[in-house]
């Protein structure tokens, strides 16, 4: 399934030179009807895996009187058919899936190059938790402020849709002097707002002390952070992101230490991007775990 839907994330960063220049529309029919051909093949045997576990999920329902147990058991309980379950799911594990795991890797890799970070975060929650043997639960979150300043800078500096998501102009408008024609795809650089350094302070660095004490959140109200974007139609996996992120590293960062190979220095640490739909690390970063005592 991650092996259909890496090619699904690449596939669908096919860029079209019809997307910027309508007029190609016709020579580069050919093109578009090749990637969306692909895009179909693979939601196709994604279709079938996912038919595969309604069904075995239906078969249980019939079998056993036991309540829900996950998502899609709440789904067949309540009688949706298998075309809807299999669209949400596709949804969910589409949009849901890399995002969080990109969003993950970035957080760590940021906290392994800035020590200080992983060293005040490390203190913020052994106060909150105690023992290391204790596992971090979602309510164990709101007490930890600065975990939460660290996903929100890492989500500054590495956004999972560094253009969001396309919009298109409902009518003919102009902003800063420049006329936007009706139906215009209108697409928003995030990663350059979240880097402009008229609003952000040495922007290229990771501080996540530039959000504690900070009213700014996730909900797009501060256009100078929106990685979720605004609006009714932002983000429906910011609840998810903003607690699955931040559980998963605190978690990590709690139970284990982390070296680098070969003593390498954290400013070794390569920090390039690769942009597909979303915006990943271009090479993955090789750590070592060692379990905390």
């Amino acid at each position: 399934m991650m092996k259909y839907l890496r090619e699904f994330t690449e596939t669908g960063a096919t860029q079209e030179l019809a997307d910027m220049f309508p007029v190609l529309g016709a020579i580069c029919s050919m093109n578009f009807q090749r990637t969306y051909k692909k895009i179909m093949d693979l939601f196709n045997k994604t279709s079938v895996v996912w038919a595969g576990v309604v069904q075995e999920r239906r078969k249980r329902e019939s079998q056993t009187s036991m309540d829900a147990v996950d998502f899609v058991d709440a789904l067949v309980k309540n009688g949706f058919t298998d075309k809807h379950i299999n669209a949400l799911l596709m949804e969910l594990f589409g949009a849901g899936t890399e995002t969080t795991i990109v969003t993950s890797e970035w957080m760590l890799v940021e906290l392994l190059k800035n020590h200080q970070c992983l060293t005040k975060l490390r203190d913020e929650i052994a106060n909150v938790v105690g023992d290391k043997d204790v596992i971090i639960r979602e309510s164990d979150l709101t007490n930890m402020p600065y975990l939460d300043a660290c996903l929100k800078e890492t989500l500054r500096l590495h956004p999972p849709g560094p253009l969001l998501l396309p919009h298109r102009a409902v009518e003919t408008c102009e902003v800063m002097g420049y006329r936007i024609p009706k139906d215009t795809q209108v697409m928003v650089n995030m990663w350059a707002i979240a880097r402009d350094p008229k609003v952000w302070d040495d922007p290229s660095s990771f501080k996540p002390e530039r959000f504690m004490n900070s009213k700014m959140d996730y909900k797009g109200r501060d256009f100078e952070y929106i990685p979720f974007g605004s609006g009714r139609r932002m983000c429906a996996g910011e609840p998810l992101a903003s607690r699955f992120v931040p559980l998963v590293v605190a978690s990590l960062v709690h139970k284990f230490d982390w070296f680098l190979p070969n003593d390498m220095n954290p400013d070794q640490i390569d920090m390039d991007e690769i942009l597909d739909l979303i915006i990943s690390k271009k090479d993955p970063i090789l750590v070592i775990p060692k379990l905390r005592k």
